[in-house]
């Protein structure tokens, strides 16, 4: 992989390739992903929203948390994945995604994973119900594979940011 192109893209231009970098790990349907932990403010329970009208069908409303208002997006609907059923470990991810806050909601948080930008691979021709324009690329374990998910990319946060406005 076009290791500049990464750092880029992971926002950690400057810091050595051989450093650990740290991802957090979460399951959408069957398949599991991850994102910049340093993009992670925190994980809550699922909340309760308040629908915007004319939204689209994976925007769910908006959230107060602590007195922020903050726009919730369904992860799984957005990217047609099925949800799992009669899950009791549904989350929502508060990410910052320059400067914004938005809750994304995903069936359930993993595991904190550890590596170095040499330890990801180019995305491989592999099944997946995600396009490929939204990956960052995969970090192989010994008998899986996880997903290096662009959230900005996937949420286009542009219509997000719109959508927040439109809230307020």
């Amino acid at each position: 992989m076009n290791e500049e192109k990464l750092n880029q893209s992971l926002s950690i231009v400057g810091e050595e390739n051989s450093e650990l970098q740290r991802f957090l790990e979460f399951s959408l349907g069957e398949e599991e992903y991850a994102i910049p932990l340093l993009s992670v403010r925190e994980v809550i329970s699922v909340p309760e929203t308040t629908p915007i009208p004319k939204a689209p069908s994976h925007f769910l409303g908006i959230m107060n948390l602590r007195g922020q208002v903050i726009s919730v997006v369904d992860m799984r609907t957005k990217l047609k994945i099925k949800a799992k059923e009669n899950n009791s470990e549904e989350s929502v991810i508060i990410v910052d995604l320059d400067g914004m806050n938005l809750g994304i909601v995903v069936d359930s948080i993993n595991k904190v994973l550890a590596f170095t930008l040499k330890d990801i691979n180019e995305v491989p021709e592999i099944e997946t119900q995600v396009n490929a324009e939204y990956i960052y690329g995969v970090y192989r374990k010994e008998d899986s594979l996880t997903v290096l998910l662009n959230v900005a990319k996937v949420l286009d946060i542009k219509d997000v940011s719109a959508l927040a406005k439109k809230a307020a």
